[in-house]
C-alpha cells in the first residue's frame, strides 16, 4: 500500500477554494484510482499550508496506471481551486 500526500503551500498571493477541493477535485482523484483507492481525506493545517490532501492506494502500480489514464485531467483541474503549486509526496506505507 502507498500513501499519496499533496501539500498546498501558503504564501502571499496564493488562493485556495477548500469547498471545490473537497467536493470536486479529491473525489475526482479517488474515482480515477478506482477500487485501488483505500481512502482519502483533507486537512486544513493553517499557517504554512492551505490544505493537505491524502490518498491511500493498493500499490504504486495502481496509482501510476490511474495517473497515466486520468492524470492530465486531474492536473488540469488544479487551477479551478488554487494558484498554489502543489507538492506531492508518495511513499510506501510501513505501519
Amino acid at each position: 500500500m502507498i500513501s499519496v500526500v499533496i501539500l498546498y503551500p501558503q504564501s502571499d498571493g496564493t488562493t485556495f477554494d477548500m469547498d471545490y477541493y473537497t467536493t470536486k477535485h479529491m473525489p475526482m482523484l479517488a474515482e480515477a484510482v478506482g477500487e485501488a483507492c483505500q481512502g482519502w481525506g483533507v486537512s486544513e493545517p493553517g499557517a504554512k499550508y492551505h490544505a493537505v490532501g491524502w490518498l491511500m492506494a493498493d500499490s504504486q502500480e495502481a496509482f501510476d496506471a490511474a495517473m497515466a489514464q486520468q492524470g492530465a485531467a486531474i492536473i488540469g483541474d488544479v487551477p479551478n481551486y488554487t494558484n498554489a503549486r502543489p507538492e506531492l509526496i508518495v511513499g510506501k506505507v510501513v505501519v
